[in-house]
């Protein structure tokens, strides 16, 4: 019987990994809430946090790997910008899935989102800063980077403004979306494939 749902277990990581492939590729340009162009939402860290609520946080850092193993042989970045995105989502598996693990009920996935997206807010902001800006600044000047964003938003006029009216805000917009669309898919889910979660002795998790 174990052996059973460790199998659908493995299936199942291995689908939501999959999906989440697909949807890193699927990326809208955010110019309308005025961020720089290069930042990019895509909805693929939705099946990572359905992943590390299921299964744990090591489901949604496993997910968030194969991911961006997968783009790293289609990168524009040299692998920079999946390097940012598996340290990101990592965060949010490792602080969302983590807490949501202790507190199996509504109020604990509400929490857990919300820490979640800190996370997401706090890591994006170092990535950008010490990561991305760095690899483009290779490619592009400085200041070039900075008036291309400033075309976009006004208050953007150097790299710490990037950081602060940029990759923050953008960050945290990110979070909000993927942790709603999580919430408003993660009981339905849980419920199809509640067979694949272990065994509880005698409490049950409240969804």
């Amino acid at each position: 019987m174990n052996q059973k749902m460790n199998t659908r277990k493995i299936v199942y990581i291995g689908l939501l990994a999959a999906v989440s492939t697909v949807l890193m590729y699927l990326e809208i340009p955010l110019t309308f809430l005025f961020m720089p162009p290069f930042l990019k939402l895509d909805l693929s860290g939705v099946p990572t946090l359905i992943g590390a609520f299921m299964f744990g946080p090591g489901a949604g850092i496993f997910i968030t790997l194969v991911k961006d193993i997968i783009h790293i042989m289609s990168t524009q970045t040299g692998g920079v910008g999946e390097l940012s995105d598996f340290l990101i989502y990592a965060a949010f598996s490792l602080v969302a899935g983590g807490w949501y693990l202790k507190h199996k009920n509504k109020k604990g996935a509400l929490l857990s989102c919300v820490l979640g997206t800190i996370a997401v807010t706090v890591i994006g902001a170092f990535t950008n800063r010490f990561l991305i800006i760095p690899f483009y600044s290779k490619i592009m000047p400085i200041d070039a980077i900075v008036s291309a964003c400033n075309a976009v938003n006004p208050m953007i006029d150097s790299i710490d403004g990037y950081i602060l009216f940029g990759a923050v805000p953008f960050n945290f917009i990110k979070g909000v979306i993927i942790s709603a669309v999580t919430f408003l898919v993660y009981k339905k889910l849980s419920h199809a494939m509640k067979d694949a979660l272990p065994v509880q002795s005698d409490k049950k998790p409240q969804e």
